[in-house]
C-alpha cells in the first residue's frame, strides 16, 4: 500500500464572493515540497496562465502511461531515447448528463535507440502499459492510444 498526499490551498482574495467574482488561483501543494499554481479552466473563469484540474487529470494519464510504457520497456531491454505525448482530454456529458472527461486519446511519440521493436512489439507494450498503468486502472475515462 502507497498513501499519496496533496494539499489543495485557496484563499478568498475578492471583496464580494458571488459566481463571476470570487478568485479560482489556488495552489497544489506536495509532499516533497513543490507547489503547482492551480486555478480553473478559463471556460470556468479560471486563471489561464494556470493548471486546472482537468488538464492536470489528462497529463496524470498521459504521464502514467508513459512511465509504464518505460518501465517494460526496460526490462525487455529496448532502449527509449525520446518518448513525447500530446494527450488530448474531451469534456463532455455523460450518460447521467454531467460533464466529465469521458475520453483521452494519447498520442504518443517514441524514438528508439539502436534495434527498435516493431510496430506490433509497440503495440503490445502499449496495451499492457495500458493494462498496468495505476491511472488508467483508477478512472472510468475511455483511454485511446493512437496510432497504436
Amino acid at each position: 500500500m502507497h498513501e499519496h498526499r496533496a494539499s489543495v490551498v485557496w484563499r478568498r482574495e475578492t471583496e464580494t464572493f458571488d459566481y463571476p467574482s470570487y478568485n479560482r488561483s489556488h495552489s497544489w501543494r506536495f509532499e516533497s515540497g513543490i507547489s503547482v499554481p492551480a486555478s480553473a479552466a478559463s471556460g470556468f473563469l479560471g486563471t489561464p496562465d494556470r493548471v486546472d484540474p482537468e488538464e492536470a487529470y489528462v497529463a496524470a494519464i498521459s504521464s502514467c502511461h508513459m512511465l509504464t510504457f518505460l518501465a517494460i520497456c526496460a526490462r525487455k531491454r529496448i532502449l527509449v531515447d525520446a518518448y513525447i505525448d500530446n494527450a488530448v482530454g474531451f469534456m463532455e456529458e455523460n450518460a447521467q448528463g454531467k460533464l466529465a472527461i469521458a475520453r483521452v486519446h494519447l498520442a504518443p511519440e517514441i524514438r528508439f535507440g539502436p534495434n527498435p521493436p516493431s510496430e506490433e512489439t509497440v503495440r503490445k507494450i502499449h496495451h499492457l502499459s495500458h493494462e498496468e498503468c495505476f491511472i488508467a486502472n483508477s478512472v472510468n475515462t475511455e483511454i485511446t492510444v493512437l496510432g497504436h
